[in-house]
């Protein structure tokens, strides 16, 4: 197989020449903008297989990615000063070495569409160009600037013929494009959490990952999972999911009955097939904080916002704080005895038994949810189950946080930045200090 372009001219140049042109394009990729994002990216993937396997790594992993999160913004920050008129110095040089490389990668995608088609001189003349650009890298700007305006005269004379115009370009963007839609559709997808419904777990403006690969891949544009690829949806675990109800909507609860539990819901609390849950008292006054939720026309959004930015609406609510468990690791949830038999004089069944292919779900703010205990919103307060098909995976770990108090709340109406949250599972570990 014939070596690539950059190959052929890299063996032109001297020992030293091909040390100075590698070690200038590393630096060129620590200097993308693009360099902190794809390195924290790559970090977090590792970080969220690790946690999600081992839960209680987390306790001494997330304060590390956190530190890396704070060093890959404030170096995308200073890359991004590079690219004023501040860093002008310090990014021409870089502005043109990255210009000669967009010559560079066409002329080796054009080399390749060519083949044997290219006549050896003039592929000889294309590995000379590339040569020249390489040995300008660590020069002064203009020398850079003169070598990849050579080559790019030199693929327009002997590569222009070659070129496939829109059909190439829009060939591209549909490659990345489906490999965006599938990275989406079969592994993680972003959700934000809309209500305080999950409080404690999930506050009101924290964004999570969803796990789709967990369950079985969905079959696009149906609500249909042929085989599950890991396990099956159990009790505990936290999962995102089209409402069956209204299919238009997402929910996110955490699964309480799996297929074949009877549950029973008495003065006391839950009962999963003839036991009451597991569960002790946290903390008896446990404050949770919530805002109205508003639904708006897109005409109208960018007004709301900007009038709302500044107002506090927040507003502070307390309730027993519960750490409950099932089978696995513990979780936490918000309930009173009182809430909990307002709750009950509105559900139309105390004792369903969860059907084949069905979970049970119900919010771990238990009376400040419209779960599977009232129809799932739809208006009947009659029991709904959720089908594994409409299951879009199970909540992961919160990756951003725009909630009550943190950094510039004060400003923003009571609404900041929450860093503490950043990186944290939805799974509990279970040795979490007490919430006092």
């Amino acid at each position: 197989m014939a070596a690539g372009l950059a190959d052929e001219a890299q063996r032109r140049l001297s020992a030293d020449e091909q040390g100075a042109s590698r070690r200038w394009r590393w630096v060129d990729r620590l200097l993308s903008l693009w360099a902190p994002v794809t390195v924290l990216a790559l970090v977090f993937v590792g970080y969220l297989t690790v946690v999600e396997s081992v839960v209680c790594t987390y306790l001494w992993l997330q304060p590390v990615m956190q530190g890396l999160g704070l060093i890959c913004f404030f170096w995308w920050v200073a890359l991004l000063l590079l690219r004023t008129p501040l860093g002008k110095k310090w990014d021409q040089p870089r502005a043109a070495r990255y210009l000669a490389e967009e010559v560079l990668s066409e002329a080796e995608q054009l080399v390749k569409k060519a083949r044997e088609r290219l006549k050896p001189d003039e592929r000889a003349q294309l590995v000379d160009a590339t040569a020249a650009v390489f040995r300008s890298y660590g020069a002064p700007t203009a020398d850079v600037e003169q070598a990849a305006r050579a080559l790019s005269k030199v693929v327009e004379k002997h590569l222009k013929r070659f070129r496939g115009g829109a059909v190439d370009a829009g060939s591209g963007f549909i490659k990345a494009l489906a490999i965006a839609l599938a990275f989406r559709a079969v592994l993680l997808d972003p959700f934000k959490i809309p209500s305080g419904s999950m409080l404690p777990t999930l506050e009101l403006g924290d964004q999570i990952f969803v796990n789709k690969f967990l369950y079985g891949v969905r079959l696009p544009f149906t609500n249909h999972v042929p085989f599950v690829l890991v396990r099956e949806p159990k009790k505990g675990d936290v999962i995102v999911f089209n409402n069956p109800v209204e299919p238009s909507v997402d929910y996110v609860k955490r699964v309480v009955g799996a297929p074949g539990d009877t549950l029973a819901f008495t003065p006391e609390g839950l009962m999963v097939n003839g036991t009451l849950a597991e569960r002790t008292v946290e903390n008896e006054s446990y404050g949770s904080w919530e805002h109205p939720e508003v639904t708006i026309t897109s005409l109208a959004m960018a007004r709301y916002w900007f009038s709302t930015w500044f107002t506090n609406d927040w507003s502070e609510h307390h309730g027993t704080l519960y750490r409950e468990r099932f089978d696995g690791p513990p979780h936490l949830i918000i309930d009173t005895p009182a809430s909990r038999l307002r709750t009950l004089s509105i559900q139309r069944d105390r004792e369903v038994t969860v059907p084949p292919g069905h979970v049970f779900v119900m919010g771990d703010n238990r009376n400040n949810s419209s779960d599977s205990r009232l129809g799932l919103g739809g208006g009947t307060n009659a029991t709904e189950f959720v089908p594994f098909g409409n299951i879009k995976g199970k909540a992961t770990v919160i990756w951003f946080s725009l909630s009550h108090g943190g950094f510039l709340s004060s400003i923003f109406g009571g609404t900041g930045i929450r860093y503490d949250r950043f990186f944290k599972p939805v799974t509990m570990c279970g040795d979490e200090p007490l919430r006092r």
